[in-house]
């Protein structure tokens, strides 16, 4: 079967940082996704207080406290936003700790204010 054509959309914007344009989207056409990254820009004044730093990221529980939906239905969006490179995921101990991937994000929207 030949390759998706709207796959070759995959930007080489630098050289260490690859970005998937049609999966970005994807993940950004979701109002809960976007409202997920929008927290994960500023942890502290979004979320209740965790017991690790911030700089880790944030707990996905307190994620799914905040956006008052399902474990599994917010873990499904934190899959999205992660397959897309616009979060990343650390585990520490029994948690996982989200946080945003501002390289990929800047590329993406320095992609974006050249190509649109």
């Amino acid at each position: 079967m030949p390759a998706d054509p709207g796959r070759r959309l995959v930007a080489i914007l630098r050289p260490d940082i690859r970005v998937d344009i049609d999966a970005i989207h994807k993940a950004l056409a979701n109002p809960v996704r976007r409202q997920i990254l929008n927290w994960l820009k500023t942890p502290a004044q979004s979320f209740e207080p965790q017991e690790h730093p911030w700089e880790l990221g944030v707990c996905a529980s307190r994620i799914d406290q905040r956006a008052g939906l399902s474990q599994s239905t917010v873990s499904g969006h934190l899959a999205v936003l992660q397959r897309a490179g616009l979060v990343t995921s650390q585990k520490v101990g029994q948690w996982v700790f989200f946080q945003r991937n501002e390289a990929l994000i800047q590329a993406f929207l320095e992609h974006s204010a050249k190509e649109l």
